[in-house]
């Protein structure tokens, strides 16, 4: 198993930029596909991005196609997410999660996956 911590998140103005990480702990980091889900308050969870085991492969909410970018160092068992051009609607929590199960990207569904961090707030002001 594997023990996911999320950090960077923060305060940021209408088009600003934040790096978000997850630091993984435990089972070989570059044995899970990886993702990162956001939670807005009232909201259901949702997908956001996704990268294949050895990040050759990436997939993309339409929402945040063009301005999040989603990275992993396996070297450094940490997990990326580069969000620039921030909008007030990317207020949320957002989490990495990990899916064992899976040798490539097969879901966006957070049911797919498996391990999840605490979270870290990330706010977009107007």
């Amino acid at each position: 198993q594997v023990q996911l911590v999320e950090s960077g998140g923060g305060l940021v103005q209408a088009g600003g930029s934040l790096r978000l990480a997850c630091a993984a702990s435990g089972r070989t980091f570059s044995s899970y596909v990886m993702a990162w889900f956001r939670q807005a308050p009232g909201k259901e969870r949702e997908f956001v991005a996704a990268i294949s085991r050895g990040g050759g492969s990436t997939y993309y909410a339409d929402s945040v196609k063009g301005r999040f970018t989603i990275s992993r160092d396996n070297a450094k068992n940490t997990l990326y997410l580069q969000m620039n051009s921030l909008r007030p609607e990317d207020t949320a929590v957002y989490y990495c999660a990990a899916d064992q199960r899976h040798t490539t990207i097969v879901t966006t569904s957070a049911r797919g996956y498996d391990y999840w961090g605490q979270g870290t707030q990330v706010t977009v002001s107007s």
